[in-house]
């Protein structure tokens, strides 16, 4: 049976009588090979149109239902069922590259047991989804269990995952990740099979980003919404601040006038003092809530960081012997001082300080530690303040939005605003502040400020920098 000059098979007869076919038979039979042969051939056509209308449709319905999901957790199970229904197929899993983009974790899995969902990270070097990222064409294995670059046969052989199809998710010019279709037997994916799952694979692609930029979306709006509370915020605190203000200003007046001069063996003498110093302190608060609310820029002048930070520690003393911390203090001699804005640095450092007590409720060491690091002048050159605690450590997702100047604190008291009040204050400051905590193991911040202040600020310390001075 010839088909446009192939031979796609035979026509055979057979006889159990001696000379049965003539020279006629064997045209007959020639003939009819001839029109079985066309017959079978549009067929074959018309069957592959079908397989094609039909599967196209199921694209169509598909994408439009990948297509309206706009969480990107529920895009990517919409994609990997959407899928495993498109091809008829054993198993479908979404792999994403991580953020390194050196490896690939599954995001998504529809028909797949624990063995396979607990499967580690690929290598893109290492794997053939790898492989796909970096052609950025389709891949297929007719059987993982016997391929030799298929990293995960025994769980191939657990999961009953025989061929594979891999196809590469692809957004603009950059790939993201791979879409993979598995089967329960052995079969060869065709062309058209690979072309539709190809083109599944770009729709979910766009899904995808799509997805991402809405929840990104979203996470701005809440950013938004909670900042506007910040702005009411700050209106109110300078509202009561000013409400204060003027009680308090008459309160010292007063104090002032009755001249409570006791003598030194009198016990009001320190009564009177206390309370003059409370109201000092009171003052001080009040004045900066107002000076934060104003947003004003610094008052530069030269400040000696040791003496802020031996002021603070006299400042902080009862609270840290009422909790039960060690202060150690480590401050260079060598340390030049700054031209910063002494009220704000000491707001900084304080609120530093009262986080790492925060930090020990049960007690614990605190260490504040000053030095020099960067190039010969000072131009270059830059002071580091570090304030190291051994207290309950931090979360990735508490340090992650551990500067945010959102209320978004994970603390049983305050507001998680001290944080983010500090990072301004470095950054007016042309300086950088870096975290380090883990889960039980303390936190460290590690305060970077230029000597000298320019009017364009200074480029922060490499990352390689700050690793040595950690170290």
């Amino acid at each position: 049976m010839d088909i446009r000059g192939e031979v796609r098979g035979v026509l055979n007869v057979d006889s159990d009588l001696p000379d049965a076919f003539g020279e006629d038979d064997e045209t007959l039979l020639v003939e009819l090979a001839l029109h079985a042969a066309k017959v079978i051939h549009n067929t074959w056509l018309y069957e592959q149109i079908r397989f094609k209308a039909r599967m196209f449709e199921s694209l169509a319905s598909v994408n439009q239902a990948i297509q309206s999901t706009v969480n990107l957790e529920e895009a990517l199970d919409a994609i990997t069922r959407e899928a495993r229904t498109l091809m008829s197929v054993k198993l479908c899993s979404l792999l994403m590259l991580d953020e390194t983009g050196e490896a690939l974790e599954l995001r998504s899995a529809i028909g797949a047991g624990e063995p396979y969902v607990g499967k580690p990270r690929l290598n893109i070097r290492e794997s053939i989804a790898g492989s796909v990222v970096r052609s950025r064409r389709p891949v297929q294995v007719l059987d993982v269990r016997a391929s030799g670059i298929y990293q995960q046969t025994a769980v191939a052989e657990v999961e009953g995952l025989v061929s594979l199809l891999c196809v590469p998710l692809i957004h603009g010019t950059t790939c993201i990740g791979v879409l993979n279709v598995y089967t329960g037997k052995r079969h060869s994916f065709s062309d058209e099979e690979i072309r539709i799952l190809t083109a599944f694979a770009s729709a979910s692609a766009n899904a995808i980003e799509k997805a991402r930029l809405h929840d990104r979306l979203r996470g701005i709006e809440e950013k938004l919404r909670q900042n506007e509370k910040l702005s009411v915020l700050g209106l109110l605190a300078a509202e009561i601040a000013h409400e204060i203000r003027n009680p308090l200003t008459v309160m010292k007046m007063i104090y002032h006038a009755l001249r409570l001069d006791f003598s030194e063996d009198d016990p009001r003498a320190k009564d009177a003092r206390v309370l003059g110093e409370k109201m000092d302190h009171l003052n001080r608060i009040v004045e900066r809530i107002l000076t934060f609310a104003k947003q004003g820029d610094p008052q530069w002048e030269t400040v000696d960081v040791n003496i802020l930070l031996d002021d603070l520690a006299l400042l902080t003393r009862h609270k840290l012997k009422q909790h039960g911390i060690q202060l150690r203090r480590e401050l260079g001699g060598d340390v030049p001082r700054l031209e910063a804005d002494a009220t704000k640095l000491e707001q900084a450092f304080l609120n530093l300080t009262l986080n790492a007590i925060e930090s020990m409720p049960d007690g614990g060491l605190l260490t504040i530690r000053t030095s020099i690091h960067g190039g010969v002048d000072e131009e270059s050159s830059r002071v580091w303040i570090e304030f190291i605690d051994t207290g309950e450590g931090m979360s990735e997702r508490s340090m992650a939005k551990a500067f945010s100047s959102v209320l978004d604190s994970q603390k049983p008291t305050g507001t998680g605003l001290g944080l983010a009040i500090v990072s301004r204050i470095i950054e007016a400051h042309s300086g950088e502040i870096k975290l380090k905590s883990a889960l039980g193991k303390g936190t460290t911040f590690l305060v970077v400020l230029p000597i000298k202040q320019t009017k364009s600020p200074e480029s922060p310390p490499s990352a390689a920098a700050l690793r040595e001075g950690e170290g």
